[in-house]
């Protein structure tokens, strides 16, 4: 019975795809125009913006999991990572380049840890949980500055971001808990830098490529699935204009705007939700352009967009993990969570005092230059990697103490605890 169901569901979400498809296809037909503007600035955000800021990422990650550094920080990160994060400590890795580069970095280095079983199934859903974040040029740079007018509100924008993340993170270790760790062990005993070496010096042998093929094999897969993400941003350029110009939009806005009155927010951002859900860029620009709404109300359902961060991406990341068994579902729900909690965040950083509404300055698209994009993630990246291994140094530090408890009611004996302590 329940096959029966499930193959009837299959077929009717087979009809429902292909219809929407056919719809666009003939709506490309009846707005050429549009279509063909809508493409040219998808194409121009990919080739100025997204292509020049993730190809060095890209490459060097490839080429660090090849020369084997990756797992001298998987073995010297584990006693962070595990605790925290219910994750082998490569998923430092992976966070430290998300949080650098952004979206869909994280995806591409987990899928790439899932091949290589640098992590089990459920682990490598853990880390697309909470490592998909926006890059702190796009916070900073196009949505404080470029959209809401305000340098200053990049950093309530990031830190709510990026709090919200990690409480994702922290959730999602409880995720699969039943699921044995991965094959992929570093609680042993002895020294772990010795341990984190010998473990690159592994890693290197059984990759035994050559540099100069290490190279080319990095830029080769690099550029190719930087093409296809940009096929994406192009795709959802063009389906949001679509949308747009059939009026589809409006009918989905009642039930937005009856939600965000019951939550309290201004029932005139439901358009830039409706945006939001398909491409992240749209709705951050519109909710910065409702001007009838507080700015409180705005920053909020900015906040929330950033951290969904829209069927654009959510595409890219199906195709990256393309080929393993990492389910998408998991990170759906994540993605979910992490937009209202990035909203509650950004509530509480602003206060319960609203912030009166008024004119926004002038609504300008701002991404920063090649160098300027690229020397702000470099700077996060080294910040947020010499951070993480701070902390696991000093967890593994403070792993090697024992907690001693005494007794000392009277005619009792002392007693003691050998128990290790527990690093959270």
């Amino acid at each position: 019975m329940m096959g029966r169901i499930e193959r009837v569901e299959r077929k009717g979400l087979l009809y429902f795809t292909a219809f929407c498809f056919a719809l666009l296809t003939l709506s490309l037909a009846i707005y050429p125009k549009e279509g063909l503007t809508a493409a040219k600035e998808g194409l121009a955000i990919f080739g100025e913006v997204v292509l020049p800021s993730l190809l060095p990422f890209f490459i060097l990650s490839e080429v660090l999991l090849g020369l084997g550094v990756v797992h001298f920080i998987g073995v010297f990160l584990e006693p962070l990572m595990r605790p925290v994060f219910n994750v082998p400590g490569v998923g430092a890795f992976a966070l430290s380049m998300g949080l650098a580069a952004g979206y869909p970095m994280d995806a591409v280095i987990t899928a790439k840890f899932r091949r290589l079983k640098l992590c089990s199934k459920t682990e490598g859903e853990r880390l697309l949980a909470f490592t998909n974040t926006a890059d702190p040029l796009f916070m900073f740079g196009a949505v404080a500055v470029g959209m809401f007018g305000d340098p200053e509100l990049g950093v309530t924008i990031a830190i709510a971001h990026y709090l919200a993340a990690f409480s994702v993170g922290f959730i999602f270790r409880f995720y699969g808990r039943e699921e044995r760790l991965s094959t992929v062990e570093t609680r042993k005993e002895g020294n772990i830098i010795q341990r984190a070496l010998q473990e690159m010096l592994k890693a290197r042998q059984e990759d035994n490529r050559p540099f100069g093929q290490l190279m080319a094999d990095a830029v080769k897969d690099s550029i190719s699935t930087l093409l296809m993400i940009g096929g994406f941003i192009v795709l959802f350029a063009v389906l949001c204009q679509v949308l747009e110009e059939l009026r589809i939009l409006r009918y989905l806005l009642p039930g937005i705007e009856g939600v965000l009155k019951i939550v309290g927010l201004d029932p005139a951002l439901g358009t830039a939700v409706v945006k939001g859900f398909f491409e992240i860029d749209i709705g951050t620009m519109e909710a910065a352009k409702t001007a009838t709404a507080a700015l409180g109300d705005r920053l909020i359902i900015a906040s929330a967009v950033i951290a969904w961060s829209g069927l654009s991406v959510l595409g890219q990341v199906m195709s990256v993990i393309h080929g393993t068994d990492l389910r998408v579902r998991p990170f759906i729900i994540a993605r979910l969570l992490h937009a209202v909690i990035a909203g509650a965040y950004t509530y509480l950083l602003l206060g319960t005092v609203r912030i009166a509404g008024g004119t926004v300055p002038a609504v300008r698209r701002m991404t920063g230059g090649l160098f300027q994009r690229w020397s702000l993630a470099l700077t996060q990246l080294l910040v947020i990697t010499g951070l993480l291994l701070a902390a696991g140094f000093i967890l593994r530090f403070l792993s090697r103490f024992r907690l001693v408890w005494r007794n000392k009611e009277p005619g009792k004996r002392e007693e003691k605890a050998d128990r290790k302590t527990t690093c959270l």
